[in-house]
């Protein structure tokens, strides 16, 4: 079997033995094992693989690897696709199904390809523009549905994804010359290494560049570099692995991803590594070279013409011109000729391109030195280039006959940019450098513990390169505390390569040149943006989206800053780079999401009492991440009339209500009530043992970002709680606190939620029903007040009561060991049967509380409000010791008597319940000034009319004071009031 017309009779590393089937846009062709999607299409003899974003012109593979532009599709079923992968990055397997994006019917045939004919009229920036009149929402439906390339899934992914953590010594990334060099003198020296290797096989560009290492054959050095890695016991090799992003305190996520077709339990996994030391040795990307036409299928990167000649044995074209301004170029040229491939010419655009030229020469290739690309030739791939010799500068075509040559295959090589994106992720600088036409890292700049080696750090030589590598390996086992030998630094002959900077053949009339191949970005768009007054690289590469596709311009930032440079007339050093953000290469959410899928995307909390209020008719809501009850369904009784029965059992009966959510966070040390009142606005060093203190704590802004009650249980044991959806967040703000800002204090918090369960007995005879089940603690009023804690025994089980509550009626709060506390629930139901007691739920816990006037975070405050906003102003003047947010309520803004007060509103209506969210207006006659809004509102059967609180700017100052509150273009009167509107003077919680 053949593998298709462009297959080389022998050679490449696939197994022809196992050929492969698959489809591409419904057509059927054949591969074998070892190819790449792109390889494949390649011996298949398929130039159009895709269609660029916004004029839909046909496009070829440019590149092999990440970085290609072109060569985007859907892979799987139709109804479940696979959306945006590089087809250089997809191992073939069989029965692939494929289909190119962003066109239709298909990519060879694309009824939209007729846009290119409207280019002229849509120049970069024009949306910005053209739809801004009459009005930019009539068109924003039509805009949006033409964004975007792949078509997303519209059934669930059946693949599973995992996750993994992992720490080792020394993490080198990329498995090239010189990360293969590095991680065997980290591992030799006896520290433990990942190697992570984005493509399929080791080696990298050792691949296809038929070089030597330590006089053999660079393949076998390769060879025997894995096996030894691969298997030493404190080595592991991760393949088809993507470091994508790097993060504080040396985190590096990498993404691995497994054949398809494959038998292995997860197609990707997401790995989050923490090593003592990270080696880049993520190698370089080859430049393309603009010039009139250079997106014609058939122009292709030397680098990746030379990957798909010599490692999958595929003949890219027939008869080649080779366009350069690097010494590279010359091994393309030598490795395509040798297998058949006709070098119709070398243009390269230096005046001298030194000794590596006389291989060519000497096989009677021509050579035109000092000569560009004039024009393209070819409508649907290419067929014979033009070029013409440069004027001194290279700024414009010197008078001169133009040569012609043609061809079906374009290879050009405008030098190497080194892939640094890591590096300036983990806040490291680059530096230009002029000998490389590159922006290349400045290890002086990098954090600790990062080092960077081979091409990516400006070393393109196979001998720097291995060189590079394994001292940076070497230097890294050192500092991780290995001890051992590295031996001897693999050697190759010295080879420089040579690059001249030449971003652009001169301009030709209206030709356009392409910068950015997916986004059809133009050097035209370029100017534009220039003559637009733009000159800060990251407004122009937002107005012309140079840079902004899926491969983030790998393959045209440096182009692009190339050029604009010398349209702004300055150096590329003062122009400055875009900023590399994460990720390096697109991640499938799959991958992020992990096993967080369905009931585990948001796996919800359940209290202990869950099954009891499952079975005795409780609707249960997610409430701060816990299922707990909202209300108890009766039969033939609505909602309100079952949460009336509930609010009417907390006011004149006893009532339960299942707190084991709320946040309960231990807090013991020497240093505790120190640490306490730094975090706590209100003063909680002067709290009694014993006693129980309400407490708000603030954001370094001052805003009220949590509330509860801290119970001093000792002199150095406080419970701190919170409420239920804060629990975590409030333990590790502590942590946060403690660790970094003050470690000096002697403080232990430990987080206790899930080991003690919550049962808040409220109502007129809540001390009745406990005393039932026989207690050694003393429930009478006198030796039990209100705010106070007190440990004992309860059915001969330890248990911690509190009295607080918030009913605003008689309330204990039991915590008892959670394996209890069904137990204790159902005992306090079945002695609290002649009493008619109710379990109530959180609907009707939050109108007992609106009821009363208690604050809700969330609920009744909003992302700006302070302490004195909710009436705790006092509180900063009597405390003079700092805490968190004290700083901040001492700004002038936070003294402002406007700002939105908590307090009660009472329709004049007392049947109206008013709408929460509707806005409260100073006057009805001008509902567009809004004074703040409702934030809480229910009917009170106790008061019999209806209660709401809301946030009014200066509010207690006018209370009393008349208001309309508008909803839906309704008009409602009310008043200004106090917030506590049922037994404002607390009695009946005193009792």
């Amino acid at each position: 079997m053949s593998g298709g017309p462009g297959r080389l009779p022998t050679g490449g590393s696939i197994d022809r033995d196992r050929p492969l089937w698959f489809l591409f846009d419904g057509k059927r062709y054949q591969g074998f094992a070892g190819d790449t999607l792109a390889s494949a299409l390649l011996a298949n003899g398929v130039r159009i693989v895709g269609r660029s974003f916004k004029w839909h012109r046909p496009r070829g593979i440019l590149a092999s690897g990440c970085e290609e532009p072109n060569a985007i599709v859907d892979i799987g079923q139709a109804d479940r696709p696979t959306p945006n992968l590089k087809a250089t990055q997809i191992e073939l397997f069989d029965g692939l199904r494929a289909r190119s994006v962003n066109c239709w019917p298909s990519a060879r045939f694309d009824v939209f390809g007729l846009l290119d004919l409207l280019s002229r009229f849509t120049p970069a920036g024009f949306y910005y523009k053209t739809f801004m009149w009459p009005r930019w929402h009539w068109f924003e439906p039509a805009i949006r549905r033409a964004a975007g390339l792949g078509r997303a899934p519209r059934l669930a992914d059946p693949d599973r994804y995992d996750e993994r953590h992992e720490h080792c010594d020394v993490l080198v990334i990329g498995a090239g010359p010189a990360g293969l060099a590095a991680a065997l003198a980290a591992m030799r020296a006896g520290a433990r290494v990942l190697l992570a290797e984005e493509r399929a096989t080791l080696g990298g560009a050792l691949c296809w560049e038929e070089q030597h290492i330590d006089d053999r054959a660079a393949l076998d050095w390769v060879r025997d570099a894995a096996a030894e890695l691969r298997s030493s016991p404190s080595a592991r090799v991760l393949t088809g692995t993507t470091a994508f992003g790097a993060y504080d305190h040396q985190l590096i996520a990498l993404r691995e991803s497994r054949p398809r077709g494959s038998p292995a339990s997860a197609r990707e996994r997401l790995w989050h590594i923490r090593a003592r030391a990270v080696i880049l040795a993520t190698g370089a990307i080859e430049r393309p070279l603009v010039f009139p036409g250079n997106d014609l299928p058939g122009v292709m990167l030397c680098s990746a013409a030379l990957s798909y000649v010599v490692q999958y044995a595929v003949r890219p074209g027939e008869r080649a011109v080779l366009v350069t301004c690097c010494d590279s170029a010359y091994l393309a040229a030598e490795a395509l000729r040798a297998r058949g491939i006709t070098i119709a010419a070398i243009i390269d655009q230096r005046s001298d391109p030194g000794p590596v030229a006389a291989a060519a020469q000497a096989c009677n290739i021509p050579i035109l030195s000092g000569h560009a690309v004039a024009s393209v030739y070819g409508s649907r791939s290419i067929r014979a280039v033009e070029c013409r010799p440069l004027a001194p500068g290279a700024r414009s075509f010197a008078a001169g006959a133009p040569r012609r040559f043609r061809c079906d295959l374009l290879c050009v090589s405008g030098g190497w940019t080194p892939t640094a994106h890591l590096f300036s992720q983990s806040r490291g600088r680059l530096r230009y450098a002029p000998e490389l036409a590159a922006w290349v890292p400045e290890q002086s700049s990098a954090p600790a513990g990062l080092r960077c080696a081979g091409a990516v750090s400006g070393s393109l030589s196979l001998d720097e390169c291995l060189s590079d590598g394994f001292a940076a390996g070497r230097a890294a086992a050192q500092a991780s505390g290995a001890t051992g030998r590295s031996g001897a630094i693999p050697r190759a002959p010295a080879q420089p390569v040579r690059v001249s900077a030449f971003w652009s053949s001169p301009p030709r009339g209206r030709k356009r040149a392409w910068v950015d191949l997916q986004n059809d970005v133009t050097r035209a768009d370029l100017q534009l943006a220039v003559r637009e007054n733009l000159r800060s690289i990251e407004h122009i590469k937002r107005y012309t989206t140079a840079g902004m596709a899926v491969d983030q311009g790998k393959t045209s930032n440096m182009n692009a800053l190339g050029l604009i440079a010398d349209l702004t007339e300055r150096s590329v050093a003062e122009l400055g780079t875009t900023t590399f953000r994460p990720p390096y290469d697109p991640v499938t959410l799959g991958a992020l999401a992990g096993r967080r899928l369905g009931a585990f995307y948001h796996p919800l909390r359940r209290t202990p009492v869950d099954r009891w209020h499952a079975e005795h008719g409780a609707v249960l809501q997610d409430f701060g991440g816990w299922l707990r009850p909202a209300w108890y369904a009766r039969e033939s009784r609505s909602r309100e009339e079952c949460i009336r029965l509930e609010k009417r059992a907390a006011r004149t009966r006893v009532s339960l209500f299942d707190g084991s959510p709320l946040g309960k966070i231990e807090v013991r040390g020497p240093d505790a009530a120190v640490f306490l009142n730094r975090m706590y606005y209100n003063e909680m060093r002067s709290l009694a043992p014993g006693r129980v203190r309400y407490g708000v704590m603030l954001s370094e802004h001052g805003i009220v970002i949590d509330d509860g009650v801290c119970m001093r249980l000792g002199e150095e044991h406080f419970l701190v709680s919170t409420t239920s959806g804060a629990a975590g967040r409030i333990f590790a703000t502590f942590e946060d606190w403690l660790q970094c800002e003050w470690p000096d204090l002697e403080v232990l918090v430990t987080n206790v939620t899930p080991a003690w369960g919550n049962i808040a007995v409220a109502g007129p005879q809540a001390r009745e029903l406990i005393q039932r089940l026989g207690t050694d603690i003393d429930l009478a009023g006198q030796a039990f007040a209100h705010l106070s804690v007190r440990t004992g025994t309860l059915c001969a089980v330890p248990v911690r009561i509190a009295r607080v509550g918030f009913t605003g009626e008689l309330s204990f709060e039991i915590n008892i060991a959670a394996g209890f506390t069904a137990a204790l629930w159902e005992e306090l139901m079945r002695q609290g049967h002649g009493l008619d007691v109710a379990p109530i739920g959180v609907d009707a816990l939050q109108e007992l509380r609106t009821e009363k006037g208690f604050l809700h975070v969330g609920t009744d405050t909003d992302g700006c409000t302070l302490p004195a906003d909710i009436g705790m102003g006092a509180v900063l003047s009597r405390k003079t010791d700092d805490f968190v947010g004290r700083r901040s309520l001492e700004r002038t803004d936070a003294r402002r008597t406007d700002r939105l007060h908590f307090v009660g509103l009472a329709s004049e209506d007392p049947r109206l319940v008013l709408p929460i969210g509707a806005h409260v207006l100073a006057n009805a006659s001008s509902p567009t000034e809004s004074h703040g809004y409702v934030t809480s509102s229910c009917h009170s059967e106790a008061l019999g009319r209806s209660v709401a609180l809301g946030l009014v700017s200066g509010g207690r100052s006018r209370l009393g004071q008349s208001v309309a509150i508008f909803s839906q273009g309704e008009i409602y009167p009310a008043r200004i009031v106090a917030p506590a509107a049922y037994d404002p003077e607390g009695a009946r919680a005193h009792a």
